[in-house]
């Protein structure tokens, strides 16, 4: 092989290389950092590089609670608890360009997975309000238990889980035919649900002290464990090589408690010492950081989950509730 043909070869790894470090750097410009400030009725923006705040919208409603990010990172839907409306927000233009009424005191929302329909918990008459993500427009509402406050989809998007703090339960949805098939006894006073990387639907019992997963392949609660009083939520990040953990937010003791994923064996690997009643959490896409939103000290710390040492400490609004982050 001639010289010249291996120099080119050399010459065209080198820019697949750098194009590809290009995208990524590209890719991590662009990430955002979004947290909802109930008592300010607002969502602070910051950049996900140098955690500068870029900016503050305006949800133009009452209590803003819950974010829900479209997978094109192009709208941030955010419930707002007072005034029983979602807020649609334009991420490049950083405004608030619609407002949806749903329900009394609407608390959480999740997008399904095929990005379409946004489903929205409203506390006050035991529903879910589905909206079109294109119209805007409410299509129709699903019966749950009373009191719903959390809410997650299955990996395959077949069924929803809603969590009900009235009836101490999880509620499961069939997705195509909007009827529930089962009510899963979970604990007292039931809240945050996320879909964890092994499959598993994991939630908080805020009025108690301990987690749960539950199976979609049963539709049983298969684990569980105390991780101390007021549990809030969970993000899923790497401490070093070993991972996925559950972080999860414990707000009586102001700690972040990280937890092994292995449901055999369900324990506390370690406990981070955070901000006074943490709340929401979110991680990066790496798993290499969590952010954790304090409601006293209107805060958002941003932790190594190398070393569980915070890195950077981001004023935002008043008692923040719930991180999101884009991909």
């Amino acid at each position: 092989m001639s010289r010249s043909i291996i120099l080119r070869g050399c010459l065209a790894l080198s820019s697949t290389l750098l194009a590809g470090c290009a995208t990524v750097h590209e890719q991590a410009e662009k990430s955002r950092i979004y947290v909802a400030n109930e008592s300010s009725n607002s969502v602070t923006v910051i950049d996900g590089v140098t955690f500068k705040v870029v900016g503050t919208v305006d949800a133009r409603n009452q209590s803003t609670h819950d974010l829900a990010l479209s997978r094109d990172g192009k709208w941030l839907f955010a419930t707002n608890l007072a005034s029983g409306r979602l807020s649609v927000i334009d991420t490049q233009a950083l405004e608030t360009i619609a407002s949806i009424p749903t329900g009394s005191r609407c608390h959480v929302v999740t997008l399904t997975n095929d990005n379409q329909h946004a489903w929205v918990a409203n506390i006050a008459e035991d529903d879910i309000s589905i909206v079109d993500t294109v119209s805007f427009r409410i299509l129709g509402t699903i019966p749950v238990g009373k009191g719903p406050t959390g809410l997650a989809f299955s990996r395959d998007g077949r069924f929803a889980y809603v969590s009900n703090q009235g009836d101490k339960t999880v509620s499961v949805v069939e997705t195509a035919s909007h009827r529930v098939i089962k009510t899963i006894p979970v604990g007292t006073n039931p809240h945050f649900l996320v879909l964890g990387p092994d499959g598993g639907i994991w939630g908080t019992n805020t009025g108690g002290n301990d987690i749960y997963v539950i199976d979609p392949a049963t539709q049983e609660k298969i684990a569980s464990l105390e991780v101390g009083p007021n549990p809030q939520q969970i993000a899923f990040a790497y401490k070093g090589i070993i991972g996925p953990n559950a972080y999860v937010t414990v707000g009586g003791v102001s700690k972040v408690v990280v937890v092994g994923t292995d449901l055999k064996n369900l324990r506390i690997l370690e406990q981070i010492e955070v901000g006074q009643r943490p709340n929401g959490i979110a991680a990066n896409p790496e798993g290499t950081r969590v952010y954790v939103a304090h409601e006293v000290s209107n805060d958002l710390r941003v932790i190594d989950t190398g070393t569980g040492q915070s890195i950077a400490t981001v004023p935002v609004g008043r008692k923040p509730i719930r991180v999101m982050i884009s991909r």
